[in-house]
Protein backbone atom coordinates (compact mmCIF):
# COMPACT_ATOMS: atom_id res chain seq x y z
CA UNK A 1 0.00 0.00 0.00
CA UNK A 2 1.32 3.40 -0.97
CA UNK A 3 2.17 5.67 1.96
CA UNK A 4 0.84 9.25 1.95
CA UNK A 5 3.33 11.86 0.81
CA UNK A 6 4.83 13.85 3.65
CA UNK A 7 5.30 17.49 2.71
CA UNK A 8 8.30 19.03 4.51
CA UNK A 9 7.47 22.33 6.17
CA UNK A 10 9.63 24.90 7.93
CA UNK A 11 8.35 27.48 10.39
CA UNK A 12 9.43 31.08 10.70
CA UNK A 13 12.22 31.98 13.16
CA UNK A 14 13.45 35.23 14.68
CA UNK A 15 16.52 36.77 13.02
CA UNK A 16 16.68 40.16 14.67
CA UNK A 17 17.03 40.82 17.53
CA UNK A 18 19.33 37.81 17.56
CA UNK A 19 18.66 34.94 19.97
CA UNK A 20 20.45 35.46 23.26
CA UNK A 21 20.80 39.22 22.81
CA UNK A 22 19.63 41.86 25.26
CA UNK A 23 16.75 44.26 24.73
CA UNK A 24 16.55 47.21 27.12
CA UNK A 25 13.33 49.20 26.87
CA UNK A 26 13.42 52.92 27.62
CA UNK A 27 10.53 55.17 28.59
CA UNK A 28 11.99 57.92 26.43
CA UNK A 29 11.39 55.65 23.42
CA UNK A 30 7.94 54.43 24.41
CA UNK A 31 6.36 55.88 21.27
CA UNK A 32 8.89 54.17 18.98
CA UNK A 33 8.46 50.74 17.46
CA UNK A 34 10.80 47.78 17.75
CA UNK A 35 11.27 45.81 14.53
CA UNK A 36 11.34 42.03 14.81
CA UNK A 37 12.72 40.50 11.61
CA UNK A 38 11.89 36.86 10.92
CA UNK A 39 12.55 34.28 8.22
CA UNK A 40 9.78 33.41 5.76
CA UNK A 41 8.16 30.04 6.39
CA UNK A 42 7.99 27.19 3.90
CA UNK A 43 4.57 25.54 3.81
CA UNK A 44 5.69 23.14 1.09
CA UNK A 45 3.06 24.27 -1.42
CA UNK A 46 3.68 25.54 -4.95
CA UNK A 47 2.82 28.99 -6.16
CA UNK A 48 2.59 32.33 -4.47
CA UNK A 49 0.86 32.48 -1.08
CA UNK A 50 -0.18 35.29 1.23
CA UNK A 51 1.53 34.87 4.59
CA UNK A 52 0.39 36.28 7.92
CA UNK A 53 3.02 36.50 10.65
CA UNK A 54 2.02 36.56 14.34
CA UNK A 55 4.66 37.42 16.94
CA UNK A 56 4.13 35.84 20.36
CA UNK A 57 6.02 35.75 23.65
CA UNK A 58 6.01 33.85 26.94
CA UNK A 59 8.08 33.66 30.09
CA UNK A 60 11.17 31.52 29.51
CA UNK A 61 10.80 27.92 30.61
CA UNK A 62 6.99 27.85 30.50
CA UNK A 63 6.75 26.12 27.10
CA UNK A 64 4.31 28.85 26.05
CA UNK A 65 1.68 27.65 28.52
CA UNK A 66 0.41 31.24 28.40
CA UNK A 67 0.84 32.87 25.00
CA UNK A 68 1.01 36.66 24.85
CA UNK A 69 0.21 38.08 21.41
CA UNK A 70 2.41 41.00 20.35
CA UNK A 71 1.38 41.83 16.80
CA UNK A 72 0.77 40.67 13.25
CA UNK A 73 2.19 41.55 9.85
CA UNK A 74 1.92 40.57 6.22
CA UNK A 75 5.70 40.96 5.85
CA UNK A 76 8.60 39.26 7.69
CA UNK A 77 9.14 42.45 9.72
CA UNK A 78 6.77 42.78 12.66
CA UNK A 79 6.72 46.14 14.43
CA UNK A 80 5.78 46.33 18.12
CA UNK A 81 5.39 49.62 19.94
CA UNK A 82 7.83 49.89 22.85
CA UNK A 83 5.10 51.03 25.24
CA UNK A 84 2.89 48.05 24.32
CA UNK A 85 5.69 45.51 24.77
CA UNK A 86 6.69 47.08 28.08
CA UNK A 87 3.13 46.94 29.40
CA UNK A 88 2.75 43.29 28.50
CA UNK A 89 6.08 42.41 30.12
CA UNK A 90 5.03 44.13 33.34
CA UNK A 91 1.63 42.44 33.17
CA UNK A 92 3.45 39.09 33.04
CA UNK A 93 5.23 39.91 36.27
CA UNK A 94 8.64 41.05 35.00
CA UNK A 95 10.33 43.51 37.32
CA UNK A 96 11.11 46.98 36.01
CA UNK A 97 14.82 47.69 35.62
CA UNK A 98 15.81 44.02 35.79
CA UNK A 99 16.75 41.77 32.87
CA UNK A 100 14.72 38.58 32.48
CA UNK A 101 14.67 35.77 29.93
CA UNK A 102 11.67 35.90 27.61
CA UNK A 103 10.90 33.55 24.73
CA UNK A 104 9.65 34.87 21.40
CA UNK A 105 8.24 32.84 18.52
CA UNK A 106 6.39 33.37 15.26
CA UNK A 107 3.22 31.58 14.18
CA UNK A 108 2.45 31.83 10.47
CA UNK A 109 -0.59 31.08 8.34
CA UNK A 110 -1.33 31.27 4.63
CA UNK A 111 -4.40 31.71 2.44
CA UNK A 112 -4.73 27.96 1.93
CA UNK A 113 -6.50 25.28 3.96
CA UNK A 114 -3.38 24.32 5.90
CA UNK A 115 -2.66 24.40 9.62
CA UNK A 116 -0.61 27.22 11.10
CA UNK A 117 3.12 26.71 11.45
CA UNK A 118 4.66 27.46 14.85
CA UNK A 119 8.32 28.43 14.58
CA UNK A 120 11.10 27.63 17.01
CA UNK A 121 11.34 29.89 20.05
CA UNK A 122 14.21 32.35 20.59
CA UNK A 123 15.33 33.61 23.98
CA UNK A 124 15.93 37.32 24.55
CA UNK A 125 17.02 39.03 27.75
CA UNK A 126 14.54 41.87 28.12
CA UNK A 127 14.54 44.74 30.61
CA UNK A 128 11.27 46.69 30.98
CA UNK A 129 11.00 50.17 32.46
CA UNK A 130 8.79 51.24 35.36
CA UNK A 131 5.31 52.24 34.24
CA UNK A 132 1.73 51.90 35.34
CA UNK A 133 0.09 49.03 33.53
CA UNK A 134 -3.28 50.10 32.14
CA UNK A 135 -5.13 47.04 30.91
CA UNK A 136 -8.03 47.25 28.46
CA UNK A 137 -11.29 46.97 30.37
CA UNK A 138 -14.88 45.94 29.83
CA UNK A 139 -17.75 46.95 32.08
CA UNK A 140 -20.31 44.44 33.36
CA UNK A 141 -23.51 46.26 34.38
CA UNK A 142 -26.45 44.18 35.50
CA UNK A 143 -29.31 43.79 37.91
CA UNK A 144 -26.81 42.70 40.58
CA UNK A 145 -25.29 46.22 40.67
CA UNK A 146 -28.22 48.41 39.60
CA UNK A 147 -27.61 48.34 35.83
CA UNK A 148 -24.99 51.05 36.28
CA UNK A 149 -22.31 51.06 33.53
CA UNK A 150 -20.63 53.97 35.31
CA UNK A 151 -19.68 51.78 38.29
CA UNK A 152 -15.88 51.71 38.08
CA UNK A 153 -15.71 48.64 40.32
CA UNK A 154 -17.72 46.18 38.20
CA UNK A 155 -15.10 45.88 35.45
CA UNK A 156 -13.19 42.95 33.94
CA UNK A 157 -9.85 43.20 32.13
CA UNK A 158 -7.94 41.89 29.14
CA UNK A 159 -4.66 40.66 30.67
CA UNK A 160 -3.05 40.15 27.25
CA UNK A 161 -4.65 43.19 25.55
CA UNK A 162 -6.13 40.73 23.04
CA UNK A 163 -9.83 41.64 23.24
CA UNK A 164 -10.45 38.71 25.59
CA UNK A 165 -11.70 39.91 28.99
CA UNK A 166 -11.95 37.84 32.15
CA UNK A 167 -12.98 38.39 35.75
CA UNK A 168 -15.67 37.65 38.31
CA UNK A 169 -19.26 38.75 38.90
CA UNK A 170 -21.04 38.26 42.21
CA UNK A 171 -24.72 37.64 41.44
CA UNK A 172 -26.36 36.70 44.73
CA UNK A 173 -29.93 37.90 44.10
CA UNK A 174 -32.28 39.52 41.58
CA UNK A 175 -32.95 38.52 37.99
CA UNK A 176 -29.42 37.20 37.38
CA UNK A 177 -29.16 39.31 34.21
CA UNK A 178 -26.28 41.47 32.97
CA UNK A 179 -24.56 42.78 29.83
CA UNK A 180 -21.14 43.95 28.68
CA UNK A 181 -20.38 47.54 27.64
CA UNK A 182 -17.16 49.24 26.54
CA UNK A 183 -17.76 52.55 28.30
CA UNK A 184 -19.55 54.17 31.26
CA UNK A 185 -22.78 55.31 29.54
CA UNK A 186 -25.60 53.53 27.75
CA UNK A 187 -26.14 54.58 24.11
CA UNK A 188 -22.72 56.25 23.92
CA UNK A 189 -20.66 53.05 23.85
CA UNK A 190 -21.14 49.65 22.23
CA UNK A 191 -22.88 47.17 24.51
CA UNK A 192 -23.10 43.43 24.05
CA UNK A 193 -25.76 40.94 25.02
CA UNK A 194 -26.93 37.63 23.65
CA UNK A 195 -29.73 36.02 21.67
CA UNK A 196 -31.27 32.58 21.88
CA UNK A 197 -27.88 30.89 21.42
CA UNK A 198 -26.04 30.53 24.76
CA UNK A 199 -22.44 31.66 24.65
CA UNK A 200 -22.89 33.99 21.68
CA UNK A 201 -22.58 37.78 21.88
CA UNK A 202 -24.29 40.31 19.65
CA UNK A 203 -24.12 44.08 19.83
CA UNK A 204 -27.30 45.52 21.38
CA UNK A 205 -28.34 41.95 22.17
CA UNK A 206 -30.65 40.81 24.93
CA UNK A 207 -29.66 40.48 28.56
CA UNK A 208 -27.36 37.62 29.52
CA UNK A 209 -28.66 35.49 32.39
CA UNK A 210 -26.77 33.13 34.66
CA UNK A 211 -27.97 29.63 33.76
CA UNK A 212 -28.32 28.23 37.28
CA UNK A 213 -27.98 29.12 40.93
CA UNK A 214 -26.86 32.45 42.36
CA UNK A 215 -23.24 32.90 43.36
CA UNK A 216 -19.88 34.16 42.18
CA UNK A 217 -19.25 33.37 38.51
CA UNK A 218 -16.05 33.50 36.50
CA UNK A 219 -16.92 35.38 33.32
CA UNK A 220 -14.98 35.53 30.05
CA UNK A 221 -15.90 37.66 27.04
CA UNK A 222 -14.19 37.52 23.64
CA UNK A 223 -15.18 40.61 21.65
CA UNK A 224 -13.31 39.38 18.58
CA UNK A 225 -15.03 36.00 18.38
CA UNK A 226 -18.22 37.44 19.95
CA UNK A 227 -18.48 34.69 22.56
CA UNK A 228 -18.79 34.52 26.32
CA UNK A 229 -18.36 31.89 29.03
CA UNK A 230 -19.83 31.62 32.53
CA UNK A 231 -18.56 29.23 35.20
CA UNK A 232 -20.23 29.19 38.60
CA UNK A 233 -17.77 29.14 41.51
CA UNK A 234 -20.30 29.21 44.36
CA UNK A 235 -21.40 31.35 47.29
CA UNK A 236 -18.42 32.54 49.33
CA UNK A 237 -18.43 32.50 53.09
CA UNK A 238 -16.14 32.37 56.12
CA UNK A 239 -15.40 29.13 57.94
CA UNK A 240 -13.18 27.92 60.78
CA UNK A 241 -12.99 27.55 64.54
CA UNK A 242 -12.71 31.34 64.72
CA UNK A 243 -16.15 31.48 63.04
CA UNK A 244 -18.62 28.70 63.71
CA UNK A 245 -16.60 25.52 63.15
CA UNK A 246 -15.11 23.83 60.10
CA UNK A 247 -18.28 22.16 58.80
CA UNK A 248 -20.38 24.99 57.35
CA UNK A 249 -19.41 28.46 56.20
CA UNK A 250 -21.29 31.65 57.04
CA UNK A 251 -22.28 33.30 53.72
CA UNK A 252 -20.89 36.72 52.87
CA UNK A 253 -22.90 39.63 51.48
CA UNK A 254 -22.35 41.65 48.31
CA UNK A 255 -21.48 45.35 48.31
CA UNK A 256 -22.48 46.42 44.81
CA UNK A 257 -20.83 49.86 44.94
CA UNK A 258 -17.40 48.44 45.77
CA UNK A 259 -17.92 45.06 44.07
CA UNK A 260 -16.65 43.15 47.10
CA UNK A 261 -17.97 40.43 49.36
CA UNK A 262 -18.29 41.51 52.98
CA UNK A 263 -19.60 40.42 56.36
CA UNK A 264 -19.63 41.79 59.90
CA UNK A 265 -19.00 38.96 62.34
CA UNK A 266 -17.97 38.29 65.92
CA UNK A 267 -14.81 36.20 65.52
CA UNK A 268 -13.25 34.02 68.20
CA UNK A 269 -9.57 33.36 68.78
CA UNK A 270 -8.62 30.68 66.29
CA UNK A 271 -8.29 30.27 62.54
CA UNK A 272 -10.48 30.86 59.51
CA UNK A 273 -10.59 30.65 55.73
CA UNK A 274 -12.80 31.72 52.86
CA UNK A 275 -14.74 28.86 51.22
CA UNK A 276 -17.63 28.12 48.89
CA UNK A 277 -19.94 25.21 49.58
CA UNK A 278 -17.09 22.69 49.23
CA UNK A 279 -13.32 22.68 49.68
CA UNK A 280 -12.87 22.73 45.91
CA UNK A 281 -12.72 26.52 46.20
CA UNK A 282 -11.06 28.01 49.27
CA UNK A 283 -8.63 30.81 50.09
CA UNK A 284 -6.18 31.23 52.93
CA UNK A 285 -3.04 33.24 53.64
CA UNK A 286 -1.16 34.54 50.63
CA UNK A 287 2.47 35.50 50.14
CA UNK A 288 1.87 39.19 50.91
CA UNK A 289 -0.25 40.94 53.56
CA UNK A 290 -3.83 41.30 52.40
CA UNK A 291 -3.44 38.79 49.57
CA UNK A 292 -5.31 35.48 49.64
CA UNK A 293 -3.97 32.27 48.14
CA UNK A 294 -6.04 29.43 46.70
CA UNK A 295 -5.79 26.55 49.17
CA UNK A 296 -3.44 28.61 51.34
CA UNK A 297 -2.81 28.20 55.07
CA UNK A 298 -5.47 29.05 57.65
CA UNK A 299 -5.75 32.73 58.59
CA UNK A 300 -5.07 33.23 62.32
CA UNK A 301 -7.33 35.39 64.48
CA UNK A 302 -5.36 36.44 67.57
CA UNK A 303 -8.04 38.47 69.34
CA UNK A 304 -11.77 37.89 69.69
CA UNK A 305 -14.13 40.68 68.74
CA UNK A 306 -16.42 42.17 66.13
CA UNK A 307 -14.80 42.38 62.70
CA UNK A 308 -15.60 43.56 59.20
CA UNK A 309 -14.28 40.96 56.75
CA UNK A 310 -14.00 41.51 52.99
CA UNK A 311 -13.03 39.42 49.96
CA UNK A 312 -12.13 41.22 46.74
CA UNK A 313 -11.70 39.69 43.25
CA UNK A 314 -11.40 42.96 41.28
CA UNK A 315 -7.61 43.10 40.82
CA UNK A 316 -6.47 41.00 37.84
CA UNK A 317 -4.44 38.01 38.96
CA UNK A 318 -4.99 38.63 42.68
CA UNK A 319 -7.55 37.95 45.38
CA UNK A 320 -7.43 40.45 48.24
CA UNK A 321 -8.99 40.31 51.68
CA UNK A 322 -9.23 42.36 54.86
CA UNK A 323 -10.13 41.51 58.46
CA UNK A 324 -10.65 44.74 60.40
CA UNK A 325 -11.65 44.89 64.04
CA UNK A 326 -14.34 47.43 64.83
Amino acid sequence: MDQPTIIPQTGSTLVSPAAGSSLVLLEASKGDSISFQVTPPDFGVPGAVEITYKLEMAKAGTNFAKVVALGTSKSPIIKVKTEDLNGKLLAEGLEAGKSAAVEFRVTTSINRSLSDLVGAASNLNVTPYLATVVLPSLRVPGDYQGWNPGNNSTIIYSANSDNIYEGFVHILSGSGEFKFITGPEWDKYPDYGTDAAPGKLIQKGGNIKIPGDFGTHRVKANLSALTYELVRIGVWGIIGDAVNGWDTEVPMNFNRDQNILTIDYALKVGKMKFRTNTWDHNYGLGSAPGEASAGGPDIPIAEAGNYTITLDFKTPGKVLYSITKK
